[in-house]
């Protein structure tokens, strides 16, 4: 511009300059004052500061034009450099801004995942101060050397700047371009598949005139008839009837309607009624498949098409002329009805329809040991390759950085991932997982890395504690991405088909590589667990099935077809050599049948347990000490519910035992303790490293019997040296078919629900009783309501009242006092009228109060069974809410009875209609108020009683599920209330099947 302005031989390129630079100075301002307000507007980030930098450059040059004008007419020196400068903004920032912002937008295409940790960190404003701070220099400089050395830089900088720009541009269409073709491969896989159905639909529609042409003829040759017959007696309305009769025959002749609906109901779905001339073409037939995504794409059809209710015989009639005419001639008006049915479809296509489910339960059970007939499955789905870690995350060994190969950064990555767990603090760990990563290493890396305590996974574990926030800062798109993307996997590997019925499979995705953790002290945790291969993969599926496809380049291990066994998929893992399996959901027939038979065997064992009792009971006088060891184990199986306890190498599990197994150190012989005799005290590590305490009173003769076992014994020695489970296991299988240790606990835990829930809703029979009928001296009632409330808080005056009726010690567990739900005390007492809250507490209304006798029965099965869990983090945070939800609550009473108080003085005042009415709705209030109040103290209670407790374990893997069903028929619970989907979809045979009358 310049140039030309000091050319006085070339006038019309400065008049061009000044034209442009007024244009310019008008436009250019106000739009990039608005892309900054915009900007600014907008939710900012750092992602966007080479943005806001280039509009802003923009927005100086666009203001320095009019600088550029004031030296046309002043040669003032201040006024040329600051021209110079602005100049140099826009001749060497612009591409420099341009490059580091298409380097940005392709590193988002590029690796989207290391775009986002980046996205809003501090090294990126860092960065983009550096690039701010150095284009102000670089401007300064040239300004100062007035554009000595732009050729030069101009040269030098901006030819590899665009070239770079270019690379970055057309990676991005490329990127994009290979989007748009998938997109456009699978439409025109869809082109075909509609093009197919409308040609479908053309051959339907010519059948449909076709036959709709000869009936119209056929018509129309009776209303001749009938003409004649109205010219020739003078009568319409006689041979009305008779041209309906006529009608009416022609019909059942034709090929019936009704066949065909029926035909459409099975295929799920019913066209538009239409008389047939002729019967369809069977030239091609539909896969069940392909039924029914016709049926889905029959949705977006025209409303001829649509599936319609079947009409009656009589509506046919009336509406028969219309009928034809609609099937000949296209109708009219019909686009907003259609736009209705559409979104009408849209609504219904968002909802899934409910899968009719499969009652196997009523169908023949396979002999033989045959569990199928026919398999057919995708296979397992791999843990996804290994990524390795970005070059900005480093590794560092005594101080210094280091490549790790792929193999051993991989190993690493599993360690860092954990350095904040308590895990890595353990030697045990820490020496296996070093271990096996040296395994993993180079030699070069093995020669370097000695040490594990100067490794340094700090920079590893940022990386991933960013990874892991990124995910959580997700927007609701991605996670909607990421959501269909695993339910597309679902769809694919998720079920399986078995008997020509869709079943779930439990576990399809093959176990991730990590290390081994295990439970309690595993002397083998830390070390690690390789990535399984399809080369380690069995599959099992039947011969007539589809076998499938290992990835590209790979192969199965071995395609077995073994119908007598239940797994999909199997292989062998490293850490323990134990074979893992996929199986199939809780909720399939196989697992259903499995269960179903579990029960019905211990329900079998209940018919013959007082034998097998008694037999047990004079084996502890037999002179073979091997006869006596076994019914003394026996007896612990029975009574406590332990495990048998298998036996186990040393020093490949943790240290956890057992019935059979347990060692001289495990127990203590008490011959008075607490007030009784013969206690024995339990001590050990049982299933999960769960500590398995507990003081329990015997009868003499197995005391007797311990203390002989325990004679001349060192504390590591086998409490029964002479039995382990298979002796056992034998023995049992003589007393009943299929009886073994585990059928002993799930009877017992089953058998003691039952009782419980019989005890515990025993009040429920007399919820309408009034309260003042019950019998406090030593009635039973009182006794039924004591049962059902056990923690502390008893009234003292009810205490002192029963304890010449009850034996407390009996009615609770050890460490626990009585507790009673509110207002019941007053109400026995007599302090609170029968309309209280007492009453309503075991009312048909009162869900809470039986869930929580519900749960009660459940405490004590998993009390008896040792399942045990930690409390819930939450807990106290959860408890802290609730108490105070229960003193908003009480606070709300308290004011309650005081306006009810002043409302009984102003009604005895006043005496008339209006005050007796206030006094009766600020009742109806406290009663409202005490029943919300008792509500939050049962689930305070509950909460409280279970946070320690593994309620679950035992309601899925012991209880018969009939009796929960039973009880909850019986007294009106909703089955949802104990049981959640998932659940209900495990144990939908004994939902089906039990009646409120069932009897374990």
């Amino acid at each position: 511009m310049i140039f030309f302005r000091n050319c006085d031989h070339n006038p019309i390129g400065t008049y061009f300059w000044l034209t442009f630079d007024v244009i310019t100075i008008l436009l250019g301002p106000p739009a990039n004052i608005t892309v900054l307000w915009l900007l600014r507007t907008s939710r900012f980030s750092p992602s966007e500061i080479l943005v806001f930098l280039l509009v802003v450059n923009d927005t100086l040059f666009c203001l320095s034009l009019f600088v550029d004008l004031l030296t046309y007419w002043f040669n003032d020196l201040y006024i040329i450099y600051t021209t110079y400068f602005f100049s140099g903004l826009n001749l060497f920032v612009r591409p420099l801004l341009f490059s580091c912002i298409c380097i940005d937008r392709c590193l988002a295409v590029l690796h989207p995942l290391t775009y986002m940790l980046l996205k809003d960190s501090r090294a990126r404003l860092v960065g983009c101060a550096v690039v701010t701070v150095g284009c102000l220099g670089l401007c300064l400089f040239m300004c100062l050397t007035v554009y000595r050395y732009a050729l030069e830089y101009v040269a030098f900088s901006i030819p590899p700047m665009f070239m770079l720009m270019v690379f970055c541009n057309l990676f991005m269409i490329d990127t994009g371009s290979r989007v748009n073709d998938s997109h456009r491969h699978r439409d025109k896989h869809k082109d075909k598949e509609h093009k197919h159905k409308d040609h479908k639909k053309d051959k339907e529609r010519e059948k449909s005139k076709h036959s709709n042409s000869e009936h119209k003829d056929f018509s129309e040759k009776k209303h001749k008839d009938k003409d004649k017959l109205k010219h020739k007696d003078g009568s319409s309305e006689k041979h009305k009837h008779k041209d309906k009769e006529k009608r009416k025959e022609f019909k059942v002749k034709s090929p019936s309607q009704e066949d065909k609906v029926k035909k459409e109901k099975e295929n799920g779905f019913s066209s538009p009624p239409r008389i047939k001339a002729e019967p369809d073409s069977d030239d091609y037939c539909f896969s069940p498949k392909h039924e029914k995504s016709l049926k889905r794409e029959r949705d977006d059809d025209d409303t001829e098409f649509k599936p319609k209710k079947i009409k009656t015989e009589d509506e046919k009639k009336a509406k028969k002329r219309k009928q034809e005419d609609e099937d000949i001639k296209p109708k009219k008006k019909t686009k907003d009805k259609d736009k209705k049915e559409g979104a009408a479809d849209g609504k219904k296509k968002g909802k899934k329809e409910p899968e009719e489910k499969w009652k196997w339960w009523e169908e023949e059970r396979y002999t033989d040991g045959v569990k199928w007939k026919f398999l057919e499955h995708k296979g397992p789905v791999f843990a996804p390759p290994y990524e390795p870690l970005p070059g900005n995350v480093k590794f560092y060994y005594d101080g210094k950085t280091m490549k790790l190969s792929s193999q051993a950064e991989e190993v690493a990555t599993f360690f860092a991932k954990m350095l904040d767990h308590e895990y890595t603090t353990k030697d045990i760990f820490r020496k296996n997982f070093f271990k096996d990563w040296r395994k993993e290493m180079t030699p070069e890396e093995k020669s370097i890395i000695t040490d594990l305590n100067k490794c340094n996974f700090t920079e590893m574990h940022e990386y991933f504690k960013a990874q892991s926030e990124a995910k959580k800062q997700m927007t609701k798109e991605e996670k909607q991405q990421i959501k269909e993307e695993n339910e597309r996997i679902l769809q694919e590997y998720g079920y399986c088909v078995m008997d020509n019925h869709k079943e779930r499979i439990a576990n399809f995705r093959i176990e991730p590589p990590g290390l081994f953790r295990g439970r309690g002290d595993h002397p083998k945790m830390g070390m690690l667990k390789r990535r399984i291969r399809p080369e380690d993969i069995i599959i099992n599926c039947s011969k007539d099935s589809k076998v499938p496809k290992p990835p590209p380049g790979t192969k199965w291990k071995e395609v077995r077809h073994d119908n007598k066994v239940t797994w999909l998929v199997s292989w062998t893992e490293n850490i323990q050599g134990s074979i893992k399996y996929i199986m199939l959901n809780p909720s399939s027939r196989i697992k259903g049948e499995k269960d179903w038979q579990k029960y019905e065997t211990a329900r079998r064992l209940k018919k013959c347990v007082d034998r097998i009792r008694n037999q047990y009971r004079e084996d502890w006088k037999s002179k073979e000490m091997k006869i006596r060891q076994r019914a003394v184990a026996l007896y612990f199986i029975d009574k406590l519910a332990l495990r048998a306890g298998n036996e186990k190498e040393e020093g490949e599990t943790a240290d956890t035992v057992g019935c059979c197994s347990l060692r001289v150190e495990h127990i203590k012989l008490h011959p008075e303790l607490d007030g009784q005799e013969f206690m024995v005290e339990f001590d050990f590590l049982g299933k999960d490293s769960i500590r398995y305490y507990n003081k329990v009173p015997v009868e003499k003769r197995v005391f007797k019997n311990l203390q002989l076992f325990m004679e001349n014994k060192q504390p590591e020695d086998d409490l029964f040296d002479r039995l382990n489970t298979s002796i056992l296991n034998k023995h049992l299988q003589e007393l009943m078919d299929g009886l073994t240790a585990k059928v002993f606990r799930t009877y017992n835990a089953s058998i003691t629900l039952q009782q419980q829930l019989k005890e515990l809703t025993a009040q429920l029979t007399r919820s309408s009783t009034p309260c003042g009928g019950l019998d406090l001296p030593g009635g039973s009632d009182l006794e039924s309501m004591m049962t059902c409330w056990k923690c502390p808080g008893l009234p003292q005056q009810c205490t002192q009242r029963a304890e010449s009726h009850l034996d407390w010690v009996n009615l609770c567990p050890a460490g626990h006092d009585l507790q009673w739900p509110l207002g019941l005390d007053r109400c026995l007492m007599g302090e609170l009228p029968c309309s209280s809250s007492c009453c309503e507490l075991f009312s048909d209304e009162n869900i809470p109060a039986k869930i929580l006798s519900y749960n009660r029965a459940n405490r004590a099965v998993a009390i008896l069974c040792n399942h045990q869990r930690a409390p819930p983090k939450t807990f106290e945070k959860s408890m802290q809410n609730l108490q105070t939800k229960i003193d908003a609550k009480k606070d709300q009473l308290s004011d309650a009875r005081r306006e009810l108080k002043s409302a009984k003085a102003d009604a005895k005042v006043r005496k008339d209609e209006k005050s007796k009415k206030a006094v009766e709705s600020k009742k109806k209030a406290i009663q409202r108020i005490e029943e919300q109040l008792m509500k939050l103290e049962v689930q305070a209670t509950d909460r409280e009683e279970n946070k320690q407790i593994a309620l679950g374990t035992s309601k899925l893997n012991y209880l018969d599920p009939r009796i929960s069903v039973a009880w909850c028929k019986k007294w009106g619970v909703p089955i949802e209330k104990i049981y959640n989907k998932t659940q209900r979809e495990k144990f939908a045979w004994a939902i089906d099947m039990a009646d409120d009358d069932f009897e374990f």
